[in-house]
């Protein structure tokens, strides 16, 4: 009887209905809040979809590209600076406003996309000292082909961006950077080499290229390498950067003598060269010499980095060597290659880019002065080597930059290219107006 009463007294009370009250309506809006946070992550788990780049990916610079045309209502911006390169060469300066990092929208395809754009301050790339980055896509829908679209608008940009143009690479850790910005396409006609050399290589890269299916089905692997040797300043880098822009491949440029270097990461910079590329290792006499000679002195000859001699053989063509690939090699010592290392399967064609021949020099007097006739580059070529030297293609191009707008005097000093040096030549061009002056003798004493 006490309980009841005591029930009763404190239904009757005005301060406990009150407290319960209060507890009753904390209690539904902590249940409500509860449920909501649930209902969103079952919203956004079921309704939504997500798309995380991070600032590694490759992809990552071509939608920054993109955000920059989509995201022009945004007021929060970061910029991005550009270099572009004009058909005379002139490089100017170009600046791209992309959001800053933070929440962006952006009206794609009939639907709101929210960009989240996330720099952690706290994480840097030790590779190149920035900020590690993503962007963050989120959607309404399950639909996953509205990220694939973006991505291949993203990569259609860029390629649009690049066309016409020679990208490098160079080796950043672990990776492929772009270095510097890509360069005007440098036509192959500007290179002349000694007559069907050039289309002997290009026949059969293109060979290589269009054939894949043929190595598959005879269980060769689908690699090509070639070996460019010969003298310095004939035209060896040249072609191969012409070579690069007529086949619109890039270039990953690889220095083997880089302190850095070794057996691991050279297998792995290979395995994920960029596709449509050529990789180029230049000099490579300066890295290795014989084996014989890395056997009895390791400390001078087995390169100057960690790299080995075998652990580039085994990149080249071993067991864990990469398919898909086209490497080229140049060097001006070809007998201190080790066999070994130009052996068919690491290096499938070899040739020799000399010193000019007759049809080159004409080739090449043709191409610098397209109005002349063939009579006169011809007789450019005949008193080139009538001196009876060994003309480089660098040096005859040097002799013609002298003689720019003048191809009469191109040939009438033609013969001096052999004998004498640019320079003389160039003190007798603009000091020959002194020699027609009367001579002026002044007295010793006055």
């Amino acid at each position: 009887m006490a309980l009841t009463d005591f029930v009763l007294a404190l239904k009757d009370n005005p301060y406990f209905g009150a407290g319960f009250g209060l507890v009753g309506v904390g209690t539904a809006l902590a249940l409500a809040r509860k449920g909501a946070q649930l209902g969103l992550v079952a919203f956004r788990r079921y309704y939504m979809i997500t798309l995380e780049v991070p600032g590694r990916d490759r992809s990552y610079s071509w939608l920054l590209s993109w955000l920059a045309q989509r995201g022009s209502r945004t007021q929060h911006l970061s910029v991005e600076t550009s270099y572009l390169q004009h058909e005379s060469g002139r490089v100017t300066t170009k600046f791209d406003f992309v959001p800053s990092p933070g929440n962006h929208f952006i009206w794609y395809q009939g639907r709101w996309i929210r960009v989240e754009r996330v720099r952690e301050k706290q994480m840097i790339d030790l590779q190149t000292g920035t900020p590690w980055e993503s962007v963050t896509f989120t959607a309404l829908g399950t639909d996953r082909s509205i990220f694939s679209s973006i991505l291949e608008e993203a990569r259609e940009l860029a390629l649009k961006q690049q066309e016409g143009k020679t990208v490098m690479y160079t080796a950043m850790g672990s990776e492929w950077r772009p270095f510097g910005h890509p360069r005007r396409r440098r036509p192959l006609k500007s290179v002349v080499l000694d007559e069907g050399l050039a289309e002997r290589i290009i026949q059969d890269i293109r060979e290589f290229i269009n054939n894949p299916k043929w190595y598959s089905d005879r269980g060769i692997p689908y690699r090509r390498g070639y070996l460019l040797y010969g003298p310095p300043g004939c035209g060896k880098s040249s072609f191969i950067t012409a070579l690069a822009g007529e086949l619109e491949h890039s270039i990953c440029l690889l220095s083997l003598t880089d302190s850095s270097l070794s057996d691991d990461r050279l297998n792995h910079l290979l395995s994920v060269a960029p596709q449509q590329s050529l990789v180029l290792l230049e000099d490579v006499d300066a890295a290795f010499l014989s084996r014989d000679l890395s056997t009895e002195n390791p400390a001078k000859y087995q390169g100057l980095g960690r790299l080995t001699f075998s652990g580039l053989l085994n990149a080249l063509d071993g067991v864990a060597s990469t398919e898909a690939r086209i490497v080229f090699m140049t060097t001006n010592y070809v007998n201190r290659l080790d066999p070994a290392l130009i052996r068919p399967g690491r290096v499938d064609l070899k040739e020799y880019v000399g010193y000019c021949s007759q049809w080159q020099l004409s080739q090449m007097f043709q191409r610098f002065y397209p109005g002349e006739t063939a009579s006169v580059a011809e007789s450019f070529a005949e008193q080139a080597l009538s001196a009876q030297c060994q003309l480089s293609p660098a040096q005859v191009q040097g002799h013609f930059m002298l003689f720019k707008n003048d191809p009469v005097g191109a040939v009438k000093h033609a013969k001096a290219l052999g004998v004498t040096s640019l320079q003389s030549i160039q003190t007798n061009k603009y000091h020959s107006q002194y020699q027609s002056l009367p001579l002026i003798h002044f007295p010793t004493s006055i």
